[in-house]
């Protein structure tokens, strides 16, 4: 988007000018939009001001800058081509515009043009009425999953050689979202089915993410049923995945071929599959199930007296076993690696499982000696008390008597549970065909797995990017919706790799959203209507730096008059 100032009857104002192609007359058509005046602001007495709003500019602004930085409303509007309505925003400007009301201000779609006025940074010069969530429908119901996919690769091409982006690595994993679409109304996207929330009596849709292990920036995703299965995705994704390289590869700087390896945890481990992704020219690493043949020989192996070594580096603190093992018919290499994060949480996990266990298991003790349970009903409500948390290992239950009149004793044996926690719990068992890897990178590659699950969190409820609450209830709708928030989630993403900060995300938008201008109505003792003045915000060194990084005076000049470093007093 261009800015530049033009005079009219004296009066100097700055304009924010853009060119879109029109498909249906074959020309490009230029559109422009008043940003506000751009000569000096009235001089007015304080005592006869009043503060009547503000305008978001840092967190709107930095994500806006992103998103010009990979050219993503011409991407988006290229691949879905002309589906916008005549004269009204297209599919790529109502994309972004929905992605950043999702990451700055998340609201249902009919408070969208609201949120687009209180904000300087443009998506389009077109005015904030044209973004409704009439039009947002109307376009989502045009808008094919194969659009949205070349959409996706062309997007991912664009970050990766912006923001040389690694995609040797990249981490794989799935989760679902509520709805509260109502069991009559037709559509293939939600469904019943495994809901990460446990709710089962809601329909659910499904979001598969690939990220990249250098920023943890989404390049692929899918939208898919929520009945559908985490291997089923995985493989529907492999012909995406395939592209995406593709498309990659022309714009590498690497002289040799890239090593490319997926990452994913043990939800989506299947022989078939690493087959699979060997065909598709791909490693592969993946933590085990723990209740696998391999993975209980690894975790034995581990067990021995000086197996687990110390890592070095980054990883200090960690502590990891390496084997070479066969896995079937594949030859893997195996490390057990012990995290104390992990051993801590599944302690509290099992802490809380036995006191609802031990309270349930006190019951069944008195009603059995009261003889009001037959013995199938003992035993089948005693295995549902210990099905948890790995309570059945530690927790010895005795059944005997008759089938009418059976006795219940239970104790805890202390020693199963030192010996559970010291050969297992903390653990996991990674597997992998990189055998020429070290035992360190082979950690640090699945870390990044656990960046999948922190976008994944930012997408929920109360996230910094979320998903629901949504409401859409046609496929195509929950399409594009699902694409704005994976778009949201990027853009922030890139915009924390471009500032090169260890804040988390929460905390890069808290503070850039308190870099706003406060908007003071004044009076001058002239005739007339009273102007407004915006008024730059006082800048900590980190805001002052990502004005200089994100160019978010292009908005509003006068922030530059806070970024001046008074000289100290001698």
């Amino acid at each position: 988007m261009h800015i530049f100032e033009r005079e009219v009857d004296g009066h100097f104002y700055r304009i924010a000018a853009q060119s879109v192609w029109d498909p249906e007359r074959g020309r490009s058509v230029a559109r422009q939009i008043v940003l506000g005046p751009a000569g000096p602001p009235p001089v007015a007495d304080l005592a006869a001001t009043r503060t009547v709003g503000g305008r978001a500019l840092g967190d709107v602004g930095a994500l806006v800058w992103v998103a010009e930085q990979l050219d993503l409303v011409g991407h988006i509007d290229r691949a879905c081509g002309p589906v916008g309505a005549q004269g009204g925003p297209t599919a790529g400007e109502l994309t972004v515009a929905v992605a950043l009301q999702r990451a700055c201000a998340p609201g249902p779609k009919r408070d969208l043009a609201a949120f687009l006025d209180a904000c300087l940074p443009r998506v389009s010069c077109l005015p904030a009425r044209a973004f409704t969530g009439q039009a947002f429908h109307r376009v989502a119901q045009r808008v094919t999953a194969a659009q949205l996919e070349q959409a996706q690769v062309a997007i991912a091409q664009a970050a990766v050689a912006r923001f040389d982006l690694s995609t040797d690595v990249l981490a794989f994993d799935t989760t679902n979202f509520d709805t509260y679409i109502a069991t009559t109304t037709p559509g293939e996207l939600a469904r019943r089915g495994h809901a990460k929330s446990k709710r089962g009596d809601l329909r659910v849709v499904g979001l598969g993410l690939l990220v990249s292990e250098s920023g943890h920036v989404p390049l692929l995703y899918r939208t898919y049923a929520g009945n559908g299965s985490d291997q089923a995705v995985l493989t529907a994704c492999l012909a995406g995945l395939k592209a995406l390289h593709e498309a990659l590869a022309p714009g590498g700087t690497r002289r040799r071929p890239a090593q490319r390896t997926l990452v994913r945890d043990g939800g989506f481990w299947s022989p078939q599959l690493e087959l699979d992704l060997d065909g598709a020219g791909y490693g592969s690493l993946i933590s085990l199930p723990l209740g696998h043949a391999t993975a209980e020989q690894a975790l034995q192996v581990a067990a021995r007296r000086g197996a687990m070594q110390p890592l070095g580096g980054t990883l200090r603190g960690v502590r990891a076993a390496r084997l070479r093992a066969p896995l079937g018919d594949l030859d893997r290499t195996l490390v057990v690696v012990e995290s104390a994060e992990l051993l801590a949480g599944q302690k509290r996990g099992i802490a809380a499982a036995l006191r609802t266990a031990k309270a349930e298991l006190q019951t069944l003790e008195r009603r059995t000696a009261q003889g009001r349970l037959a013995r199938g009903q003992l035993e089948a409500r005693v295995a549902k008390a210990l099905a948890r948390e790995h309570l059945a290992s530690f927790v010895v239950p005795t059944v005997a008597g008759t089938a009418d009149r059976p006795t219940f004793t239970w104790h805890v044996d202390a020693g199963k549970r030192r010996q559970l926690e010291r050969t297992r719990l903390g653990r996991r068992v990674l597997c992998t065909d990189r055998h020429l890897w070290s035992t360190g990178r082979i950690v640090q590659a699945f870390r990044g797995q656990w960046k999948v699950e922190e976008l994944f969190r930012r997408a929920k409820k109360g996230g910094v990017v979320p998903w629901g609450p949504s409401y859409q209830w046609a496929d195509g709708s929950l399409r594009l919706h699902t694409f704005a928030t994976v778009v949201g989630l990027t853009l922030v993403s890139l915009a924390r790799l471009a500032l090169g900060t260890d804040a988390s995300a929460r905390a890069l938008l808290e503070y850039l959203a308190a870099i706003r201008a406060t908007v003071v109505r004044t009076t001058t003792g002239a005739a007339g209507r009273r102007p407004t003045v915006l008024l730059a915000p006082e800048l900590s060194a980190e805001q002052r730096r990502a004005v200089k990084i994100f160019e978010l005076e292009r908005w509003f000049p006068h922030i530059l008059s806070s970024m001046t470093v008074r000289p100290m007093q001698r």
